[in-house]
């Protein structure tokens, strides 16, 4: 197999989306599209990646770290000058070379592969052009093919009124050699509207030589959606959940209300878990086989065992750990916590870096009062120990397996196995004493009517 190198173009400033992040770092399903693309791209192993920049260079160096190289294209002078920007990252490299969009995120690794299998046929076509077929052609550039063959390439602007008729659009992606991409865009000039030096122009260079150029075209538009609003970005999230949401329901799962619910890019669900209306999974969700997600509950970062059930209205954070038929109920929040097999936190209850043993039951309004203000403390509570309505738990402090904490204590010190904690003040009772307030006060109010 011929090695691969991906050159994707992140230059541009992006001004439609009026945002001091870089546009192809906005997230859709939780996940910059720079890195759904990467993705992609990634399943086919290249050995190099070169993601070229320009605007807000910074921010996009970041978020890539050591997953690809960069090359600066200032300034920015077309999409053929910014390809240009790669080329020394690619020195010696002798292989295929893939050209794509940062904000063109939702590319298949399928349709990267058709490309590059295109650019090894037997008519030995000098580049291969990425086409699709949209309900408006608005103002894409056209491909002017033939039984797969490109007769010519052109920009909107520079098109006749025949060649504007034509439906089959460029997307803008391409695929050549590498030892012929950097020859091409040599001789590639900037005599357009614009100004600015095409990367489509190799392929009327190619044919000029006498070469052939293809097209492979996908059989769906949105595939080579660009983003570049934010109204394009709710379009792509509108896209890419509903995508998700049928998957997750061919595998098995049951949503009540599928387009109230919202998955991250990495959201993983078993067979036969059931998810209610109004359900949101933030970034890092496992769920396990046979797991109930009720209504209106917000995960993120949080680990559901077999046949847990959590909500309504209950809020999972970061380290939550919820063992086999665990049970959170409604307006529960959990962080940091791993709750053991079948214990239960019903009703009301705050529970931050806590361990809590299996069987174990939180009563309504028991809060682990983990911060001191400067500090994190853990909460430890044994298996089948039983803790009562309205307790506050200040760790650090463990609560030995069995033992019993009365409702409306305040628990600073360890409890032991089996044992009962009663943290109250003494009920102090002075019998008929609000019947003497309320006459007293009766009077004093029917005293002030008569002034």
């Amino acid at each position: 197999m011929t090695e691969i190198a991906a050159i994707i173009l992140a230059a541009g400033k992006g001004t439609r989306m009026k945002s001091s992040l870089h546009k192809v770092l906005h997230p859709i399903a939780g996940r910059a599209m720079l890195l759904h693309l990467m993705d992609a791209v990634d399943a086919l192993k290249p050995a190099h990646k070169v993601v070229v920049v320009g605007d807000k260079a910074e921010q996009l160096e970041e978020a890539l770290g050591d997953t690809a190289v960069t090359a600066v294209q200032q300034p920015q002078l077309g999409t053929g000058h910014a390809v240009q920007q790669a080329e020394s990252a690619l020195s010696g490299f002798d292989g295929d070379v893939l050209v794509l969009y940062g904000d063109v995120p939702f590319v298949r690794t399928e349709t990267m592969r058709a490309m590059i299998d295109r650019l090894h046929a037997s008519d030995n076509p000098a580049a291969v052009v990425l086409g699709f077929t949209p309900a408006d052609p608005l103002q894409y550039g056209r491909v002017i093919a033939d039984n797969g063959q490109i007769i010519k390439m052109v920009e909107y602007k520079d098109a006749s009124v025949n060649e504007r008729a034509c439906t089959l659009c460029n997307s803008g992606l391409m695929a050549v050699r590498s030892k012929e991409l950097f020859a091409l865009l040599a001789r590639v000039g900037n005599d357009n509207a614009q100004g600015e030096y095409y990367l489509p122009d190799i392929v009327n260079i190619a044919q000029g030589d006498g070469r052939v150029c293809a097209v492979v075209t996908t059989d769906n538009p949105d595939e080579v959606a660009g983003i570049n609003s934010r109204a394009e970005l709710a379009q792509a999230e509108a896209q890419w959940q509903a995508f998700r949401r049928a998957e997750a329901m061919a595998d098995g799962v049951s949503l009540k209300a599928p387009e109230t619910v919202f998955f991250s890019w990495d959201t993983t669900l078993g067979r036969d878990v059931t998810v209610e209306p109004n359900v949101v999974f933030g970034p890092g969700v496992s769920v396990a086989d046979g797991a109930t997600i009720r209504a209106f509950c917000h995960l993120e970062g949080a680990t559901l065992g077999e046949g847990v059930e959590i909500g309504p209205y209950a809020r999972l954070r970061p380290g939550a750990i919820l063992e086999e038929k665990a049970k959170i109920g409604n307006f529960v929040e959990v962080k940091n916590t791993r709750m053991g097999k079948e214990a239960k936190a019903n009703h009301l209850t705050y529970l931050g870096d806590a361990e809590i043993g299996a069987g174990a039951n939180i009563g309504a309004g028991t809060i682990t009062c983990n911060y001191d203000g400067y500090f994190k403390h853990k909460t430890v509570i044994g298996e089948r120990a039983f803790i009562g309505s309205n307790s506050a738990l200040v760790a650090p402090v463990r609560i030995g397996a069995d033992a019993i904490v009365a409702a409306g204590s305040a628990v600073s010190r360890d409890v032991d196995a089996g044992e009962l904690r009663l943290v109250r003040g003494e009920q102090l009772v002075k019998p008929g004493w609000a019947d003497r307030f309320h006459d007293a006060m009766k009077k004093k109010k029917a005293a002030a009517k008569k002034v």
